[in-house]
Parts: C-alpha cells; structure tokens; sequence
C-alpha cells in the first residue's frame, strides 16, 4: 500500500488581495510606459503646444484637442488653409 503525500500550499484571502493588487500595479506601471515611448503617439500636449505657441496664423493654428494629423488632413481640404500646411512639417 502505496500513500501520496500530496503538498498543498494554503494562501489566505489577505494574501491574494495583495497579490492580485501587485500585479495590477505592475501591469498599469508598464502600460504607461508602452503608452509614453509608442511611436504612433503624435498628438501628444508637448507637440501641440509647440505649434500652437508659434507665430502661426490664427486660421492655422491648431485647435485644442485636436490630433495633428487630423489637423493636417483638414487644412489641406480646404483651399484657403493650404498655406497652413507649411507650419506642420
């Protein structure tokens, strides 16, 4: 007669809380960086408030909110904001 000793590891419910919240944290820690450092980030405050701050045109400039590529894709329907064009390089 043959007995198993079977090991069982016993986590209280504080435990788990704590684990499941770690790792949360974690998660969300390197999400922001994947976020921050993604290449398509292009309408980010810092590239908005730069063209917007500029000796642009008050038709040109970029409004608040708004992508930059948007932005572009806009001015250059439009005859009139074309010449806008050469502030977004």
């Amino acid at each position: 007669m043959t007995t198993e000793n079977n090991d069982i590891i016993q986590i209280s419910g504080k435990a788990i809380i704590a684990i499941i919240i770690f790792v949360l944290l974690l998660v969300s820690t390197f999400g922001m960086f994947l976020l921050k450092s993604s290449p398509n980030n292009t309408g980010s405050v810092a590239a908005q408030s730069d063209i917007v701050s500029g000796d642009i045109l008050e038709k040109c400039k970029l409004p608040a909110g708004q992508d930059v590529n948007s932005w572009k894709e806009h001015l250059g329907h439009h005859e009139d904001t074309k010449e806008c064009l050469k502030y977004f390089k």
